[in-house]
């Protein structure tokens, strides 16, 4: 399957949410809302997704939130086979966890770059109270939850160095 195109859009959303949590840190306003935050600041208005965020969470949260929902990317973004349930339910785990409204705005938001882009994950229960606080250190994270489930043999056998982005032997591209 040729993703690269993809995996583009991924890298660039990457970018997008570091260049916002910078952005946002630099107000010096760690007890702002964000969400407040996004509507009046001019330097802010270009990143819509931080719309969607709970209106409760603040530009102190934003940093630790957006470095644990993206910490995996560059690795899987790399993979030759893309893990596309690791690269969405790790936002929707740590930037979304009880806002599921916020969740399918993000959703939707992305879907226009890359389609698949959140399919295929369990419904977030809309009830469930907002935690704003650090998930408890001995809760499964979704990439915990997806690393426990590769097999085996996969962890032993030697790193070779094909694929994505580096092209297939033979290969014209």
């Amino acid at each position: 399957m040729d993703d690269r195109f993809d995996r583009r859009e991924l890298l660039l959303h990457l970018g997008d949410m570091l260049e916002a949590s910078t952005c946002l840190a630099r107000t010096g306003r760690p007890d702002a809302p964000v969400t407040r935050l996004a509507r009046s600041q001019e330097s802010l208005q270009e990143f819509e997704f931080l719309r969607a965020l709970d209106p409760r969470m603040t530009v102190a949260e934003i940093g630790a939130r957006v470095a644990s929902a993206f910490f995996l990317w560059p690795k899987e973004l790399l993979e030759t086979e893309l893990n596309r349930n690791a690269l969405a339910s790790t936002i929707q785990h740590d930037l979304f966890d009880g806002n599921s409204g916020g969740w399918k705005v993000h959703v939707a938001h992305m879907q226009t770059k890359v389609g698949w882009f959140g399919t295929g994950l369990p419904e977030m229960e809309s009830s469930a109270s907002v935690e704003l606080a650090p998930a408890a250190a001995n809760d499964a994270s979704p990439v915990e939850a997806s690393v426990e489930s590769e097999p085996s043999a996969e962890w032993d056998a030697p790193d070779e160095k094909k694929g994505w982005p580096r092209p297939q032997p033979g290969s014209t591209s």
